[in-house]
């Protein structure tokens, strides 16, 4: 079992949170294969999209819904900051997770989360637990709640 993976289960446990990790038949790098592997709709994928604040320097994460596309322009004025690419570097140092599995919980350090209202249409949404071969489904109320996430628009 990969580091990430156990650090994502060991975080739900400590937040009480009570999720079932599922590892896929097929890489789940992109919103429809991970919908397909679930047999879910697209939008009930969270997708972790991260920026990097241009004045903060940290990484910004975007849950967004998995048919949406962040609007960098919208993502920036609900940042309050100037947002620029994030690379693999800082995606990994400030997450621990590499670009394809990044979880919306078990980061190796607090990050700023946005979340796309879209979710919340749903009872059940699938994220990805710190690899691009696993998942986990939550309440997106729940995910919210423990993540601080901001609920706003920021999709163009």
């Amino acid at each position: 079992m990969s580091k990430s993976l156990k650090r994502v289960q060991r975080h739900a446990e400590a937040l009480g949170l009570n999720i079932t990790v599922v590892e896929t038949a097929i890489d789940t790098h992109t919103a429809a294969q991970a919908a397909q592997s679930q047999g879910c709709e697209v939008d009930q994928i969270a997708k972790s999209i991260i920026f990097r604040g241009e004045r903060s320097g940290a990484a910004i994460l975007f849950l967004t819904a998995g048919g949406n596309r962040v609007d960098a322009g919208q993502a920036a004025i609900v940042s309050g900051e100037p947002l620029g690419k994030a690379d693999a570097t800082l995606i990994r140092s400030q997450t621990g997770f590499a670009i394809g599995g990044v979880s919306p919980i078990g980061h190796l350090n607090p990050i700023r989360t946005f979340m796309d209202p879209r979710l919340m249409d749903y009872d059940a949404i699938w994220a990805a637990a710190g690899t691009p071969r696993h998942l986990f489904a939550i309440d997106p109320r729940k995910l919210q709640q423990v993540t601080q996430a901001e609920v706003t628009c920021f999709t163009g």
